[in-house]
């Protein structure tokens, strides 16, 4: 399936639409734009540290780990720990890896910047072109903090914005989403999820919900059998999409 490719046929479409309650986003990735925002933050912050390496792959090196720890959290499903805690530590060890003094304010100073993180600039006008036929809510790895902090930053209503932490556990665990669903009044089903990432397409999938890909980077989805409903290059194409003329 390409970057440009919807669902095969006009009545697969058409009951998609039809069916579809709720447009549930992920937040960071999907909404706002994490890798340009972040390298964006940390770009003076390591030039200040003297360290020659390239930002952008500071910012990779820190989000693989943060989601590495978050699947290990996630699989030992025993106490939730919180995002900005997995951020630290994964924040943290990426300094350690790069060879960069640091102290723990900084740390903190750096997981903070998610908070003040901006949409893609499609996602407004696309977000509101959806919301006249959908409710739009958010689900989030974020801890409820910080959601609520970054709505003064990136501005965008939603009907509801959910964290992780009302199931105690990362996506893509199966209660997060199921919760999700239940705090919206809907059945699964009724609900398409729209992320940047396979990983959490798939979880929902899985868990019973229909499926967005927005394949951003054009790479592939992959060879799983929880395969996304539709895979559009942008939010804009999600939009028109899902909301026609």
């Amino acid at each position: 399936m390409s970057a440009q490719a919807s669902l095969i046929g006009s009545g697969d479409l058409d009951a998609l639409r039809s069916g579809i309650k709720v447009c549930m986003f992920d937040q960071y990735g999907t909404v706002v734009d994490m890798q340009a925002g972040l390298t964006g933050y940390v770009t003076p912050f390591l030039r200040d540290k003297g360290w020659a390496g390239r930002p952008d792959a500071f910012v990779t090196w820190w989000r693989r780990t943060h989601f590495e720890n978050s699947m290990i959290d996630a699989l030992l499903h025993t106490t939730h720990t919180s995002y900005r805690q997995i951020g630290e530590r994964a924040v943290a060890y990426t300094m350690e890896r790069a060879g960069i003094a640091h102290t723990a304010d900084e740390v903190s100073d750096l997981v903070e910047a998610i908070v003040r993180l901006q949409p893609f600039p499609d996602v407004p006008q696309a977000l509101e072109r959806l919301r006249s036929a959908y409710r739009l809510a958010v689900l989030s790895n974020g801890d409820p903090d910080m959601l609520e902090a970054a709505k003064a930053h990136h501005r965008i209503k939603f009907d509801a914005v959910i964290s992780v932490a009302e199931a105690g556990s990362f996506k893509p665990h199966v209660v997060t989403y199921r919760k999700a669903a239940e705090l919206c009044g809907v059945e699964m089903h009724e609900v398409l999820f729209i992320a940047n990432h396979a990983f959490d397409c798939i979880g929902a999938k899985a868990a019973g919900m229909r499926t967005a890909f927005i394949d951003r980077r054009a790479r592939p989805f992959g060879g799983t059998p929880h395969q996304p409903d539709v895979v559009v290059p942008d939010m804009a194409a999600l939009a028109r999409l899902m909301v026609p003329d």
